[in-house]
């Protein structure tokens, strides 16, 4: 079983293909085969990587201790260091997106390009955004406490299809894996506070890319404007007939969109070739 030393956890990870690294990060109360087609097309030309988050499936939590975005931040600094990644390509979904803003914020030199899919800031744009995910998550957590994630996960499903207004199929309870209780609640704890966690959207300097689904709530989707005009060289594409899982509802359009994006930096002129340097290039 392959996995790394990552700060205080094994971090457990999978690798195809050999190539520029892109890894790709997935979401709360999800696991690395959540990014299974993406490693299958991606591996042919690149080093696809995905790995478990801490306290999601192969990876552990010590002592199943809360954590934060940034704590998660600090251990994809760990992993792709002690993988010995050059620069690779950050792909996060949802959680993964929050992870990978963050990380590209402070690390800006240690990457060639950024995918943020279905993803929001740590800023509430407005009084209603504030209200409506702070409703959401603490609902959400208040269920697990209440009958367990695994009881909980058909319902969480049924209320995320209703968020993509019943326009998508792909949240099935079987592509999630079992997990504890605790571990769950961490998770969307840690998703609950990422608007404590600070982020200088301007110091992102490589090539992103922003993708959302079609019919994404807009708890999420509202965010992709913010995302647009406040990181520099960010493009926004929408994944048609695609909800919260556009890499799942739609991977032919989501996976060309990356292909593409990947396409555009390797011919744009003055990348950086310098050795990864310190967070915001120092």
């Amino acid at each position: 079983m392959p996995t790394v030393q990552t700060n205080d956890i094994e971090t457990y990870y999978e690798l195809r293909g050999d190539g520029p690294p892109i890894v790709f990060i997935h979401g709360a109360l999800a696991d690395h085969t959540a990014a299974d087609q993406q490693l299958e097309v991606f591996s042919d030309a690149y080093t696809a990587i995905a790995y478990d988050i801490r306290g999601h499936r192969k990876t552990t939590n010590p002592h199943n201790e809360s954590y934060s975005i940034d704590l998660l931040v600090e251990d994809l600094y760990e992993f792709i260091t002690a993988r010995g990644l050059d620069r690779p390509v950050l792909c996060g979904v949802s959680m993964g997106g929050m992870i990978a803003q963050v990380y590209a914020s402070r690390y800006p030199n240690r990457l060639s390009g950024l995918v943020l899919a279905d993803t929001f800031t740590p800023v509430f744009v407005n009084r209603r955004d504030r209200i409506e995910r702070t409703v959401l998550m603490n609902t959400l957590i208040l269920l697990l406490r209440l009958v367990g994630y695994n009881r909980a996960k058909g319902l969480m499903m049924w209320f995320g299809r209703k968020l993509d207004g019943d326009n998508t199929t792909s949240l099935r309870v079987e592509v999630f894996p079992d997990m504890d209780t605790a571990a769950a609640v961490n998770a969307l704890q840690a998703v609950t506070s990422f608007h404590k966690v600070d982020i200088d959207f301007a110091s992102i300097t490589v090539p992103t890319l922003i993708l959302y689904g079609e019919y994404e709530s807009s708890v999420i989707s509202r965010h992709a404007p913010t995302l647009a005009a406040e990181i520099p060289s960010a493009t926004v594409q929408e994944v048609p007939n695609a909800g919260h899982a556009s890499p799942w509802d739609n991977s032919e359009f989501f996976n060309g969109a990356i292909e593409d994006f990947l396409a555009q930096i390797a011919r744009s002129p003055g990348e950086e070739s310098g050795p990864p340097v310190g967070p915001s290039g120092k």
